[in-house]
């Protein structure tokens, strides 16, 4: 039904439409048996007229929450007018006299544009997603709220330089004066039936602090996985499971590393596990969150350097990313001009280019957290050992609330060296050490990129910048060309493995410091003159070392794009481009060798015969329409699951519920075991490994089968299919839900290559540029520019990503302009 709030604004109850629905059944029957037609006319119109009252409503309230996009907007805090551009994407250009300005503007944009997406992020962070979603969210309030990103926000903002102050400051009056100036709340606050809190200075850097957990919690809580692991197996077992790397590794710097020789039938013998140890409940999935960079110099383009980045993220509706463009003058009477992506939240483009440099991001995958063993005082829980002998845990008391239901309250303790949040395989308390949790090591430093003009400068400013350890790539105008690794890095006492958890008790083990930018890995202008990242290992010892292990990914994609750049001598953006899209199976071409000679060697059977059939159209890509890529894929996969399940199997000996956490490398373990076929790593219920792989085809053979279309017509494409959402949309009637999400289209590409595609994770943009030839350069983003349906950039430019249609780095012509003046 629809309810009148004291606030005057109309809810609307969706559910009304379905009983529109039935009454309008009843009386279509009830017209072929009623003498009074005038009747039931009436009530047809009465109900065609509620059905338009409601639709009206609806428009009404959803424009009253449009963004200005024309015309001429007042702000008193000004120092001189801002003008605000928008090309057919909704790209924005903003040119203003100096940056407070400018950040004050950004502010009032993204507000207007994505205030509700900028909502969730900061309350993701601090643990207050229940406030507007209720006991959905609590879960992950709890765990959230254990962290007290909020307290840490506050003491990140008090050790900021004046200037990065200033700058929050204005960023913050932009916000809440663009939020104000709509006329009714924005639509998600009317469904969810709550109210927008003012923005504060904190909660942009809670935007920075939700990007840590974003980048760093899967590996954070892989290493509690890895402690039962260390504990239960021999060591010999444990590192042949924990390999940092293997033949397929790609590092910059140094080979690729010889995976561990197979354990012994004295280290472990499966074949004597009990049936009962052994679950079905590895989730072997490959992709986390990460993303390719790589880039070229001025010797292979006859110029300036180019600068390719495509950042892998779960896909939304609107996009992560925000299309910026600030111009304005610098202290030295030139003229700043930045392009790029911005983040809503934050006064700061994140990835772009300036005219004179280009840079970009991938996420590192070193170990910037590690877990602490917490020795509780015997005679009083309240107390642990600390380097100073035993200490007060301190306890406080965390409100979160609950909309539509009572506060909870979380307690929280805490150590000297971090929270605790969990326990160890012997339900020891773990304390959390995490560069997140350091004031120090978050700030907005990035912001001097808008004004650097080379890469050596460039990388000066990236490994200090307050950020989570990324890949950092940048090319100069000059064709210099350089990596490094941007944020803070720790240093630590040698004295412990980092990937599992320790006893910091002893003043001598544990963190010592912030690492030295001189000592900082750094390669500048290789010979090769190339450059890439893919979330793999890029360095050798002693750096690997200092960086650490946070669950490398695969060298399969590192691997793919090294060889790409090496195929050609001269490169334009199209070639950069071309390599962004590569989505050729050449890491899985030997997993479709290996089904297809056991199929040869095998009897036919009518599901064999069938198994072979869908193996012809191998085209060795992961396209949409190939039949055989989907089924050597699930093969695969079926196959590691398989083989590591004897290990977690081992495990269970000791800790009945364990589950393997995601071991990255695994490629390497099971096709050394594979090829090597020993006897004693074989799972109960086999013959010998021949048997074990026909088995496994026949397995997913039956199941593929199953599914709907059949093993030899169903193909990536549908399984591949686009499910790129708005956050509502699960929780509204599908007629809405479709409306405001984006098409289901069948995507090429997967993970172990550069295209990196599944159906709601992948490139969050791509982008290629060389500075100073900002015109020739690409930038493609899915999910669109607005976040308001009714927007013509609600969605834009999300068909030209999915086509392969790429649109221009440079922001096109002005199509809306809007004025921000001061007021006289």
């Amino acid at each position: 039904m629809v309810n009148l709030k004291r606030d005057n604004l109309l809810i609307i109850d969706y559910s009304i439409s379905y009983d529109i629905i039935t009454t309008y059944i009843y009386i279509k029957t009830y017209t072929n048996m009623a003498s009074n037609s005038r009747f039931v006319r009436f009530f047809l119109v009465a109900i065609l007229f509620v059905f338009l009252l409601i639709i009206t409503v609806t428009w009404i309230l959803l424009r009253g929450s449009m963004p200005k996009y024309e015309g001429m907007v007042n702000l008193r805090e000004l120092h001189a007018p801002v003008t605000i551009e928008r090309d057919s994407l909704g790209s924005v250009t903003i040119t203003g006299h100096n940056r407070l300005d400018i950040a004050r503007a950004i502010g009032y944009i993204h507000a207007q544009e994505r205030f509700f997406e900028m909502d969730i992020m900061r309350r993701q962070a601090a643990g207050e997603l229940a406030e507007i979603f209720g006991t959905a969210a609590l879960a992950h309030d709890i765990q959230a709220r254990k962290l007290r990103m909020r307290k840490h926000a506050s003491a990140i903002l008090a050790l900021l330089p004046e200037a990065q102050r200033q700058l929050l400051d204005v960023y913050r009056e932009g916000v809440n004066k663009g939020i104000n100036a709509l006329s009714i709340r924005p639509y998600p606050y009317l469904l969810t039936r709550t109210k927008p809190k003012a923005w504060q200075n904190e909660d942009s850097l809670l935007i920075i602090l939700a990007m840590f957990r974003i980048l760093n919690e899967s590996s954070i809580y892989r290493e509690l996985g890895l402690s039962f692991m260390w504990s239960a197996l021999p060591a010999n077992v444990y590192y042949f499971l924990n390999t940092s790397g293997g033949s397929w590794d790609a590092p910059l710097v140094g080979a690729a590393i010889d995976s561990p020789a197979l354990p012994t039938v004295d280290d472990i013998n499966i074949q004597q596990l009990d049936a009962h140890l052994f679950k079905n409940d590895y989730s072997y999935e490959d992709g986390i969150p990460g993303s390719n960079n790589f880039s070229v110099s001025g010797a292979l383009t006859n110029g300036p350097a180019l600068v390719a980045n495509d950042m892998h993220l779960t896909l939304r509706v609107p996009n992560l990313w925000f299309r910026t463009r600030f111009i304005y003058p610098s202290s030295t009477g030139s003229v700043n001009d930045i392009i790029g992506a911005g983040l809503p939240g934050v006064p700061v483009i994140i990835i772009g280019s300036n005219r004179h440099i280009a840079w970009s991001f991938t996420n590192s995958y070193g170990d910037f957290a590690d877990w602490v063993r917490i020795t509780l005082d015997p005679n009083d829980e309240h107390r642990y050992l600390g380097t100073t002998g035993w200490q007060s845990i301190e306890s406080s008391n965390e409100i979160i609330k609950v909309h539509n239901a009572p506060d909870k309250i979380v307690k929280v303790q805490e150590t000297e060296w971090g929270p605790i949040i969990a326990v160890d395989h012997d339900d020891t308390p773990l304390a959390l050490s995490w560069t997140a949790l350091q004031p120090e090591a978050i700030n907005l430093d990035l912001i001097e990129l808008e004004q650097v003009k080379s890469a050596d400068n460039a990388v000066k400013v990236a490994q200090q910048a307050g950020i989570p350890a990324q890949n950092f790539i940048v090319g100069d105008y000059a064709g210099n060309i350089s990596w490094t690794i941007a944020g803070r890095i720790p240093t630590r006492s040698k004295n412990y493995d980092p990937q599992l958890p320790a006893d910091w008790s002893d003043p001598n083990t544990g963190w010592t410091g912030w690492l030295n930018p001189a000592d900082y890995p750094l390669i500048r202008n290789p010979v090769s003159q190339r450059l890439w990242t893919a979330n793999a290992r890029t360095v050798n010892d002693p750096m690997l070392n200092i960086l650490g292990d946070g669950g490398y990914d695969l060298g399969a994609r590192a691997k793919q794009i090294r060889d790409n750049l090496f195929t050609r001598e001269q490169f334009t953006a199209e070639d950069m481009y071309t390599i962004q899209l590569d989505h050729r199976a050449i890491f899985l071409t030997r997993w479709h060798h290996l089904l297809e000679s056991n199929l040869k060697k095998a009897k036919t059977t009518p599901l064999r015969l069938i198994l072979k059939e869908s193996l012809e159209d191998w085209d060795g890509q992961a396209s949409i329409g190939s039949v055989a890529y989907r089924v050597v894929r699930a093969y695969r996969h079926h196959v590691i699951k398989t083989v590591l399940g004897g290990f977690a199997a081992e495990i269970r000996r000791t800790y009945p519920d364990f589950s393997l956490p995601r071991l990255n490398q695994a490629e390497h373990t099971v096709w050394k075991i594979i090829k090597q076929q020993p006897q004693h790593l074989l799972p109960p219920g086999f013959k010998n490994w021949d048997e074990l792989l026909l088995i496994c085809a026949e397995q997913i053979a039956e199941q593929l089968q199953n599914q709907s279309h059949g093993i030899t017509t169903r193909n990536w494409g549908d399984d591949n299919l686009a499910s790129i959402k708005h956050p509502l949309s699960q929780t509204l009637p599908s007629f809405i839900a479709n409306w405001l999400d984006m098409p289901s289209d069948p995507l090429p590409g997967d993970s172990n290559m550069p295209r990196i595609q599944s159906p709601n994770f992948g490139a969050s943009q791509r982008s290629i540029v060389a500075p100073g030839k900002e015109e020739e350069g690409i930038f493609d983003m899915p999910g669109g520019q607005s976040g308001h349906p009714l927007s013509p950039y609600y969605g834009s430019g999300h068909t030209n990503w999915v086509t392969e249609n790429p649109t221009p780095f440079l922001p096109g012509p002005a199509e809306k302009i809007l004025q921000i003046v001061p007021t006289s």
